[in-house]
C-alpha cells in the first residue's frame, strides 16, 4: 500500500495520507511520499493548489511510536527526525507559492495536528478533533506547534492546549481561530474540494504573494510590512492575471486566470 496517494485534476494536487490502519501516523515512507508530493507541487506549473487529507477514520495521529525501541538504554535523539523530516516539510509548505488546503477528517494529534495547522486553509469535519498530545509522553510540541498555536489562538489557549494535552473539538478549534471552518462530516470532501478548485482557478501568482505577505507580517514592523506590500503589488501588477482581472471586471464577466 502506498503511504501517500497523489493525483492531479483541474489544477488541484490531491495528497492523501494513506496509512489508515495506523491512523496515518508519520513514518519514514510517509515522509518520503510527502517530500515527493511537495517537489511536484513546487516544480509543476499545472499544480495550482494542494489539497491534503487522510484516508480512513483519522487525519494523522502524529509520529508512529511503534517504530521506536524504548527498551534500549541508548540515549534517544528526538531532534534528529525533526531536523531530517518534519522541519523541512513545514518550511516547504509555508514557502510554497501556491495555496494548501487541508481537510481534517478525524483525529489530528501531535505532529498530525500541527501539520494541519501548517496548511493555509483548514476545513474540519464536525467529528474531527485536535490534540497536542506531546505532553502525555513527556515531549514538547513540534512540527511548528509552539509557533502556530500562540499566533492563532493566543498565549493562554496555546499554553493550556500544550500543557494539558486536552482534546479540542473541531467547533472549538474554529472558535479559537485555529481553523477556517467546520462542516458536517458528509460534506467535508465536497467543501474542501470546492475550495481547492476555486483556488486552482484563481490568480496563482497573487495567491502565492498573499500567502507570503500574511506569513511575513508576523516578523515585520508596520513600516516593513507596508514596504513589502508595495513591492509585492508591483510584482503582481506586471502579471497577466491582473490585466485579465481588470478587463473581466470592466466587461462584467468572470475572469479566466492563467496563473501569470
Amino acid at each position: 500500500m502506498e503511504p501517500v496517494l497523489v493525483s492531479l485534476e483541474s489544477g488541484v494536487l490531491r495528497v492523501t495520507l494513506n496509512r489508515p490502519d495506523k491512523l496515518n501516523a508519520f513514518n519514514a515512507d510517509l515522509h518520503k511520499g510527502l517530500a515527493a508530493a511537495m517537489t511536484r507541487a513546487e516544480n509543476e506549473a499545472a499544480v495550482r493548489c494542494v489539497l491534503i487529507t487522510g484516508a480512513g477514520r483519522g487525519f494523522c495521529s502524529g509520529a508512529d511510536l511503534t517504530q521506536r525501541d524504548m527498551k534500549s538504554e541508548a540515549q534517544l535523539d528526538m531532534g534528529a527526525g525533526l531536523e531530517a523530516h518534519y522541519n523541512p516539510l513545514v518550511k516547504r509548505m509555508r514557502a510554497l507559492p501556491k495555496p494548501i488546503v487541508c481537510a481534517v477528517n478525524g483525529v489530528a494529534a501531535g505532529a498530525g495536528a500541527n501539520f494541519a495547522l501548517a496548511c493555509d486553509i483548514v476545513v474540519a469535519a464536525r467529528s474531527a478533533s485536535f490534540i497536542q498530545a506531546f505532553v502525555k509522553i513527556g515531549l514538547v510540541p513540534d512540527c511548528g506547534g509552539s509557533y502556530f498555536l500562540p499566533r492563532l489562538a493566543g498565549t493562554q489557549r496555546a499554553m493550556a492546549l500544550a500543557m494539558t494535552g486536552e482534546r479540542l473539538s473541531a467547533e472549538d478549534a474554529e472558535r479559537f481561530g485555529l481553523i477556517w471552518k467546520v462542516v458536517d462530516d458528509g460534506a467535508l470532501e465536497d467543501v474542501a474540494a470546492k475550495i481547492a478548485e476555486n483556488l486552482a482557478a484563481g490568480p496563482t501568482r497573487s495567491l502565492g504573494l498573499i500567502k507570503k505577505a500574511i506569513y511575513d507580517s508576523a516578523g515585520n514592523s508596520l513600516a516593513a510590512q507596508l514596504d513589502l506590500e508595495r513591492d509585492l503589488q508591483r510584482e503582481v501588477g506586471r502579471g497577466t492575471d491582473f490585466r485579465e482581472g481588470v478587463t473581466a471586471f470592466l466587461e462584467k464577466r468572470k475572469p479566466s486566470f492563467t496563473g501569470g
